[in-house]
């Protein structure tokens, strides 16, 4: 999306608003023992009363408000009450919106309680490359200059990245242009970022896999040579210097 007004700006900061507090209540709400049906409830009340509708259930009827994926799933997964969250759980919960024609999307990976399963570590990685891409990122930079950015800092630190998982467009839509902000150097694409453009850049740091396959349930996505992954992302506003992050209340990177 172009933000070519302060009505449009306006509309992209109350959706961003919405869903970056519902991702970090999300985040404080969940208890060892609780099932994630009963988490995607409660995100899905915070959405309701701040007006906004989940951007998965409206636009490709997803079976749940928000996507939360439990330990070996990298994303799209559906909350069910059988799932109970457990010590050292690592846990991804996405939440995208619609609030007054204007859409956002946030998410971030997080380690339940104690880290005994050493998740954590991943989980910092996925921070702390998502926060150095997104300091680089101005209008004209190449898009592929940041997914090489991503990648070389994965493996920095001893990890992969998933590369048919990508950020995209946002704003009037869930997915507009550019519908591929690879975390990876992709040499075909040779778009670059617009000044004024809403995007969600997202980071897909895993620790064995590259690519995520889906299972059979239609939606939940896993590492195609099994392992974790975290995810962290954020809605920013490209400008000619720094951007401005949109969603920067949902508090991923504390």
């Amino acid at each position: 999306m172009l933000i070519s007004n302060e009505t449009e700006l306006l509309g992209m900061q109350k959706v961003s608003e919405a869903v970056a507090y519902t991702l970090k209540e999300m985040r404080n709400y969940a208890q060892i023992g609780m099932n994630t049906k009963e988490l995607d409830d409660f995100g899905a009340k915070l959405l309701s009363s701040m007006g906004a509708k989940s951007a998965p259930f409206v636009t490709y009827d997803f079976p749940g408000y928000t996507c939360i994926s439990i330990n070996n799933e990298f994303c799209h997964g559906i909350p069910s009450p059988k799932t109970i969250l457990q010590e050292g759980d690592l846990i991804n919960i996405d939440v995208s919106a619609e609030l007054n024609g204007y859409w956002s999307d946030n998410g971030g990976s997080f380690v339940l309680g104690k880290d005994i399963h050493l998740h954590q570590p991943l989980v910092d990685a996925s921070k702390a490359i998502l926060e150095k891409a997104i300091s680089h990122i101005k209008g004209g930079v190449r898009i592929s200059d940041i997914g090489l950015l991503i990648e070389t800092e994965a493996k920095k630190r001893g990890y992969k990245v998933i590369k048919n998982l990508t950020g995209h467009g946002v704003g009037r839509s869930l997915h507009e242009e550019p519908h591929e902000i690879a975390n990876y150097k992709d040499r075909f694409n040779l778009s670059r970022f617009k000044k004024n453009t809403v995007v969600a850049v997202e980071t897909f740091i895993s620790t064995t896999s590259t690519y995520a396959e889906t299972l059979s349930d239609g939606w939940t996505m896993v590492g195609d040579k099994s392992g974790f992954m975290a995810q962290h992302e954020h809605t920013i506003l490209v400008t000619s210097e720094q951007p401005v992050i949109l969603t920067a209340s949902n508090e991923i990177w504390k």
